[in-house]
């Protein structure tokens, strides 16, 4: 999955865009569904909380991606249930 590819690439450089995260996560979504960006957001549990144990650097990027994939479902999620 490119949006993998994408998220693991800034958490290395330690930056990423406010609009390469939406974008990846819009992508991750037009590729697979909701369910794709759901796997995306289980990755990041399981990998921030690596990067906490390690103190790795770039923890709160890792972070912030979570939490963007988080709000991106909830965003989604009452949107199809409001229409």
């Amino acid at each position: 999955m490119r949006a993998l590819d994408t998220i693991a690439e800034s958490i290395r450089v330690g930056f990423v865009h406010p609009t390469t995260v939406k974008n990846t996560l819009i992508e991750a979504e037009n590729e697979g569904g909701l369910s794709a960006v759901r796997r995306i957001e289980r990755q990041l549990s399981l990998g921030t909380s690596a990067l906490r144990e390690r103190q790795h650097p770039h923890t709160a990027l890792a972070q912030t991606w979570l939490s963007a994939s988080r709000a991106y479902l909830i965003t989604q999620v009452e949107r199809k249930h409001a229409v």
